[in-house]
């Protein structure tokens, strides 16, 4: 269903044109989906919609206290999140700086987006996909955990700043505490708040203070569910009903439907979040998405 509502929307992307912008920045999202578009429906919704295709593979009353909240982002949705990210002459995309605590970050008016994470857990990886289209960008990637030390700070064009943040858990810097909780404590222009969360694992004990720190701030958060290729379809499924749950009845500013990301982030793998960021970046509510 959600690969044939995917088809249906590429005609509309054409009358989009004044809104998305003019040229070969416009289009490149298009460009970039009619080769998967060719792809049979089963293989496109598993790449585009993993959680649906997760989805088929639950029983129908089999757990009434269990269930997903599918998130479809329309062709048009994805084309206008990856113009965000397209960097261009009128677009500029860069690193800005890095800072050690809130006291020396920049002093920007833009709404900010941070991603924070266990380490390792794939966040620095998906902020160099997210910056694909903007190879200039330079994210650097460790297979080390606990590489990020900073908060590192980056323009997305006219719409957003994104901040890196240092991974906690295992070689997280001494200052962790005293870094991230001062910058989501007080960071008054920090619009969403990006938790990543490996699905092979789900949630952990280090996790749910970054969780607690959401809540008790009373700040809007997206749960990002990590590597999910890495583990089996049974176990996967397994953890995303228990995330689901968590985020149903234990959260209050967590965004409802949960945002998967592969390992090697192929083409399209990724929409979500990018769409998420780029969309709910520059929307001044800071409460809980319905």
């Amino acid at each position: 269903m959600a690969a044939h509502r995917l088809r249906q929307s590429v005609g509309r992307l054409f009358a989009m044109g004044p809104e998305l912008g003019s040229g070969r920045r416009a289009f490149s999202a298009f460009q970039a989906f009619t080769e998967v578009l060719r792809l049979p429906s089963k293989q496109l919704t598993k790449l585009v919609f993993p959680l649906e295709e997760l989805h088929e593979h639950f029983v129908p009353g089999s757990r009434p206290d269990l269930h997903l909240n599918i998130f479809h982002p329309s062709l048009e949705d994805i084309a206008r999140a990856e113009s965000f990210f397209t960097a261009s002459a009128r677009n500029r995309i860069e690193y800005l700086t890095s800072a050690v605590r809130l006291d020396h970050a920049p002093d920007l008016h833009r709404p900010e987006v941070c991603f924070i994470g266990r380490s390792n857990v794939g966040k620095s990886s998906l902020i160099k996909a997210l910056f694909s289209l903007a190879p200039e960008v330079e994210v650097r990637v460790s297979k080390k955990p606990g590489h990020t030390k900073k908060l590192n700070f980056y323009k997305v064009g006219k719409y957003f700043t994104l901040v890196d943040m240092p991974g906690y858990g295992y070689r997280a810097p001494e200052d962790f505490v005293d870094m991230v909780e001062t910058y989501l404590k007080e960071r008054k222009n920090l619009m969403r708040t990006f938790l990543l969360v490996d699905s092979v694992v789900g949630i952990q004990k280090a996790d749910n203070i970054a969780i607690e720190m959401c809540e008790e701030f009373a700040l809007p958060y997206v749960m990002v569910l990590t590597k999910i290729d890495k583990p089996s379809k049974g176990h996967l499924l397994k953890q995303v009903l228990q995330i689901q749950k968590f985020v149903d009845t234990k959260t209050q500013g967590c965004f409802p439907q949960l945002f998967p990301v592969r390992r090697k982030h192929l083409l399209l793998s990724h929409p979500h979040p990018t769409e998420a960021a780029g969309r709910q970046a520059i929307s001044p509510t800071r409460g809980r998405t319905p």
